[in-house]
């Protein structure tokens, strides 16, 4: 059996789609559903049984759960731990450190103990303003310097399994900007893609922030953006790929600038470019990002080979296939 934390959420529901497509529905689903309406992306898609959160980890704690064994082959065989608070904009650091690190620690030990495989969401959140790179190599993660509290926790964890030894038997996946499909419910930590498409509908043109930095032009901010289903293969690689470990970027490997995916998503819509560039809120200026761009060369070494869709046929797919028609993945 695969858990798959936060499989309700954008990253998550879009691994169980692609595990359905590849004949897996023996998945458990762990997620805090609340009050808003990511339930909608489990309606099309296959899984065992679902579990809150933090019913989860008590099953955890107490012994209640455990891995796979000869005897009991429909026990836990893999963790894939999408679970976590992903707001950039988070001020709770007490919240974060409990969601994004305790719980994910906890999760590893057991995963370790139990033999079953773990794969975790980092983030490239860790790398900060990107002056000390975007290098995937675990004996450089003492030299980041994340720009927010998401960002430092999930840098916690990075940091933790370092000192714990973890990196030879667990993987850490950091994702860079990924967009795409089941994304409905993230309101402001939805991709600008999905903002996008609902401004251009309701007033015709987009919003991007001016650039406050005198080497980038308005619009010239530089991001490597990932489409999801590119992000879910290389995830479900290293579920597979059981002899590999440590820490992996999963990026297109490609830096695009903010103007170059609002083209994309213009054409994709039929319609004419029509960009307003706007102030950036004063809580985000110091902490912004104007250029990510993933090293890959890692998860190639490892053998990972299929290509990544450009950009702009991702934001076409994305755009007609799913948004226009107010799709989700497996409908």
């Amino acid at each position: 059996m695969i858990v798959v934390t936060g499989g309700a959420g954008f990253i998550g529901s879009a691994i169980i789609w692609r595990l359905n497509q590849l004949g897996r529905d023996d998945i458990l689903v762990v997620d805090s559903l609340g009050s808003d309406e990511k339930w909608k992306n489990l309606v099309p898609l296959k899984f065992r049984d679902y579990v809150e959160r933090e019913d989860f980890i008590r099953l955890v704690t107490e012994g209640k759960l455990v891995g796979k064994t000869a005897e009991n082959p429909d026990r836990v065989d893999a963790i894939i731990h999408m679970g976590a608070c992903s707001s950039t904009t988070e001020h709770d650091a007490t919240f974060l450190v409990k969601n994004n690190f305790e719980y994910t620690k906890q999760l590893a030990l057991f995963a370790v103990k139990e033999g079953s495989r773990f794969v975790y969401a980092s983030s490239a959140a860790t790398y900060g303003d990107g002056s000390r790179g975007f290098v995937d190599d675990e004996e450089q993660i003492d030299q980041l310097r994340p720009l927010n509290m998401y960002g430092y926790s999930k840098q916690m964890f990075d940091q933790w399994a370092l000192r714990h030894g973890l990196f030879n038997r667990i993987v850490g996946v950091k994702f860079f900007n990924v967009y795409g499909p089941n994304e409905y419910h993230k309101g402001d930590m939805s991709s600008v893609v999905l903002k996008a498409f609902e401004q251009i509908k309701s007033t015709g043109k987009m919003k991007l922030f001016k650039s406050y930095h005198e080497n980038y032009g308005d619009g010239e901010q530089v991001r490597d953006f990932v489409y999801v289903k590119d992000a879910v293969e290389m995830t479900l690689f290293f579920l597979k790929q059981r002899n590999l470990a440590g820490l992996f970027n999963i990026g297109s490997g490609v830096a695009n600038t903010w103007n170059n995916l609002a083209a994309s998503i213009f054409k994709a819509l039929g319609k004419a470019a029509n960009i307003e560039y706007v102030d950036m809120p004063e809580s985000i200026k110091d902490k912004y990002q104007y250029y990510t761009c993933a090293h890959m060369s890692k998860i190639r070494k490892a053998g990972y080979t299929s290509g990544v869709t450009p950009l702009s046929e991702a934001v076409s797919d994305y755009v007609t296939n799913y948004l226009v028609k107010g799709k989700r993945l497996g409908e």
